[in-house]
């Protein structure tokens, strides 16, 4: 039974937000940071807390802590070391495994998130563009009389149409698939897959394999938490529309040719389903716009090519214990729309997105290095992800014909990692225990 009033709604929840902000804070003395999170202790919803008030509430909150804001907050040594390596370390010591090279590398990154005195983020998720006016006031008031917290950066969402809070700036609709859990309430769609055990997503459950051992101590600290894998991907837009531009000649090719390198079309509709022309209907109707599989009904890619960026990162029925790779995706657009025929204008624009797993090295670490970056996936030989993927124009994207294929050579960067960073979202009880250390 999950225990949804110990459990962040972040979680179990897709909040109807339009906008927002993220906060990204450091604790200078533990004192402070006791404080400030004592104060909003109140303004974070449950699980519980966001069903039921769904219809009513205007803005969300969401709080998480990296590994050195544990330390900053004053938990002990002895309980720090219980936590895995990987958190311990930080994203940054990961970029190698992560693929975050060249121009991803960690010392190209914004808004400090590459530093050690990263210690929280508050997720401020808003209905209206005014209740986020009212929300980032707030929280400034409060880090104005909270001394000991400092903001180090932060980041304002963007809900312009037509790239909304459900569509990527290439103008992809995004939040298609996601995992469901057991005891949620949540049903899956068509072609979701089953539900699964919580623990892989929420620490102190049983997961796919059973009792989850050797989980961080205090109970109290684990207990109703997970990670959280934060990266904030800008989108070349511009260069984007003109690789397509290049390699298709009509406006019906170049459309199929994103379509391609997505795995599905920009309404949603996958390719699997609508293999020659986009089906808007099919992408917005939940009960059949997940509803197929690869290895029967498209083996060889000649629909969904075998490295697009949705059969990388959901391989379905062609992957080897799927069920503990899956991960909850959160997340939303920043910066304006690229009005369709301009060119390049040097805003940074692109996706702020937060992945969520019990494991961030069985489940987040795996795919960035095997389904994203590894070359040889699907036995392709010479790609990665042509989304996501760390691209250095070096690569191909192959798109399997009858009775022959094209490759598509030295694909470029269509998106650069900005930040990233590795969080601790505890329950609410976590949050008490801390706020009181």
């Amino acid at each position: 039974m999950l225990e949804l009033d110990d459990i962040q709604h972040i979680l179990l929840t897709r909040t109807p937000a339009l906008t927002g902000r993220y906060e990204f804070l450091s604790f200078e003395t533990p004192a402070g940071g006791q404080a400030w999170l004592s104060e909003l202790l109140d303004k974070t919803q449950s699980a519980a807390d966001a069903v039921d008030t769904m219809d009513d509430t205007h803005r969300w909150v969401t709080l998480a802590f990296t590994w050195t804001g544990l330390k900053a907050l004053g938990v002990p040594d002895e309980s720090l070391q219980t936590f895995p390596e990987e958190f311990r370390t930080g994203m940054a010591s990961r970029a190698d495994i992560l693929g975050d090279t060249g121009a991803s590398a960690p010392e190209h990154w914004v808004g400090g998130l590459a530093g050690n005195d990263l210690h929280a983020i508050a997720i401020l998720f808003s209905r209206s563009e005014e209740q986020c006016r009212r929300s980032v006031d707030e929280h400034d008031k409060l880090l104005a009389r909270t001394p000991g917290v400092r903001s180090i950066s932060h980041l304002d969402l963007n809900a312009t149409p037509p790239f909304n809070y459900a569509h990527d700036h290439f103008g992809f609709r995004d939040r298609l698939s996601q995992p469901v859990m057991k005891g949620s309430g949540e049903e899956p769609t068509p072609g979701s897959g089953a539900a699964l055990e919580p623990g892989e997503f929420i620490l102190g459950y049983p997961d796919e394999n059973g009792p989850v051992a050797n989980l961080p101590e205090p109970t109290v600290l684990s207990r109703n938490g997970s990670y959280m894998a934060y990266r904030r991907l800008q989108e070349h837009v511009a260069a984007f529309r003109d690789y397509l531009k290049q390699h298709a000649d009509t406006a019906e090719d170049q459309e199929l040719l994103a379509a391609k390198f997505m795995g599905r079309w920009r309404s949603g509709a996958p390719l699997v389903l609508a293999p020659g022309k986009d089906d808007p209907v099919l992408g917005s109707d939940p009960l059949r716009n997940n509803d197929f599989n690869y290895k029967e009904m498209d083996p060889f890619g000649y629909a969904c090519p075998l490295g697009s960026h949705a059969r990388r990162l959901n391989p379905r029925d062609t992957a080897h214990y799927i069920n503990r790779r899956r991960m909850i995706r959160r997340g939303a657009t920043y910066g304006p729309a690229l009005p369709e025929g301009a060119p390049d204008d040097g805003v940074d624009r692109g996706i702020a997105a937060f992945i969520i797993c019990a494991d961030l090295v069985r489940q987040f670490e795996f795919a960035q290095n095997v389904w994203i970056n590894d070359k040889a996936f699907h036995e392709l030989g010479n790609e990665h992800d042509p989304i996501c993927g760390t691209q250095d124009g070096t690569l191909d994207f192959t798109v399997p014909k009858r009775p022959i294929r094209k490759v598509h050579k030295g694909i470029p960067a269509f998106t650069t990692l900005r930040g990233g960073a590795y969080f601790f979202l505890p329950g609410m009880n976590a949050m008490r225990y801390l706020a009181s250390l």
